[in-house]
């Protein structure tokens, strides 16, 4: 497993200790589906103007957002290392839900990398049955990581 991160963004600090867990959420969330750990993901940290710019041109929503997932759809096996896809979080965005939701920013960050992650294997929460699955399957990992909600910073 090979994980790119790249932190694009100079508005929230964010420790290097965060990126050890967020390998480690990526890989529970290829445990719990079973899936190998043969692959390749890339995570991006934005502010809140370039995760909008992105969104505008991707989703044609003209608005910030938390967390945006891009999975490449297409498994190439003649490469060491498929790319699973790219997971791209306005670090922005998520102090300010942390905030507002009482507890870390190391909380908010894997929880929304454990979403971004279930998007890319397929996953996704337009009906209510495909996100209470979606959302137990987010809440499993951050069970087993033992990251809750009741974690806050000082």
């Amino acid at each position: 497993m090979k994980i790119y991160i790249d932190n694009r963004q100079d508005k929230v600090e964010i420790d290097e200790n965060i990126y050890d867990i967020l390998k480690e959420v990526i890989k529970e969330c290829l445990i719990l589906e079973g899936k190998s750990l043969n692959y390749e993901i890339s995570l991006s940290f934005v502010d809140n103007k370039e995760i909008r710019a992105l969104n505008r041109e991707y989703r044609n929503v003209d608005r910030e957002t938390d967390v945006l997932s891009f999975p490449m759809g297409e498994e190439d096996f003649l490469v060491p290392l498929p790319l699973l896809g790219d997971i791209i979080i306005s670090a922005e965005k998520a102090l300010e839900q942390s905030k507002e939701y009482g507890h870390s920013l190391l909380r908010e960050i894997s929880y929304l990398t454990a979403h971004s992650m279930f998007h890319l294997l397929g996953y996704d929460h337009m009906e209510e049955d495909e996100k209470e699955i979606m959302r137990q399957k987010e809440k499993d990992v951050m069970k087993k990581l033992k990251i809750f909600k009741e974690e806050r910073e000082d």
